[in-house]
């Protein structure tokens, strides 16, 4: 299988041969369980204080006097310790002592990845993910591209390449989260846009919305397969080409 680097331009310098990983078998069953996996492995569990609502005198005050036999406070008919009282304890809370581990073989870990980076290079699961771009699949740019400083000059390259309308439209695509995680930290949801692979950071590209730049050593499936969805959008350096294929 054949690639072509091009230019910060956007010209085609060369034409070079792609490792062999690039024609893995696509394997969405093993890239979803890998994703899956990861996102259970960095769940961390929460719950309240094994005391949290019972922490109270409260005592029920028996049969005989016409009223609920629930515990109540004393000098007062106030109902408290149980979970329909105000201040009670929760009916069935989540538990802090919950294990969300989940395990997957090595060899279909190394399966998913190599199918996952596959995938970046079919143009039809790419357009099913709703990228926007024009040409040829993968797209491979000079090394040169590591050497840029600013953010105005990534976005030149990338007007170059045809994929800017990509990032664009993740810049419109940011919404406000539904339910309680907007109070924790995790207010705004924004679409993924390009993925960009390196052999050192590039960091004049970090700001660009839904854009995520990273090398070599720290690219897994959930880069790769957003949601579990394989075929991101990837602009790969024909450094971090040369360096997967000697891996």
């Amino acid at each position: 299988m054949k690639g072509r680097v091009v230019s910060l331009k956007g010209k085609t310098r060369k034409k070079i041969e792609l490792p062999e990983l690039f024609d893995e078998l696509y394997r969405p069953d093993l890239i979803r369980k890998a994703v899956v996996v990861a996102q259970a492995n960095r769940r961390q569990p929460y719950g309240p204080q094994a005391t949290a609502g019972i922490k109270t005198s409260a005592e029920s005050w028996g049969s005989g006097r016409g009223v609920a036999q629930v515990p109540r406070l004393k000098n007062s008919n106030r109902v408290a310790r149980v979970p329909q009282a105000v201040g009670g304890r929760k009916a069935h809370p989540p538990s802090s002592k919950r294990v969300f581990f989940e395990k997957i073989n090595r060899k279909e870990r190394k399966r998913a990845m190599r199918s996952a980076i596959a995938a970046t290079a079919k143009p039809e699961l790419v357009q099913t993910r709703g990228h926007r771009f024009e040409g040829t699949l993968p797209l491979i740019i000079e090394d040169s591209f590591e050497e840029l400083a600013t953010t105005s000059e990534v976005i030149d390259v990338l007007v170059a390449l045809r994929v800017w309308q990509d990032v664009e439209k993740a810049k419109h695509g940011k919404r406000i989260r539904a339910g309680k995680g907007k109070r924790r930290g995790r207010r705004y949801k924004h679409k993924k846009s390009i993925l960009i692979v390196c052999t050192k950071p590039v960091f004049a590209a970090r700001n660009l919305p839904g854009v995520d730049v990273v090398t070599l050593n720290q690219l897994n499936v959930e880069l790769l397969a957003p949601g579990t969805h394989a075929g991101r959008l990837t602009v790969w350096t024909h450094a971090a080409i040369t360096a997967l294929g000697n891996g």
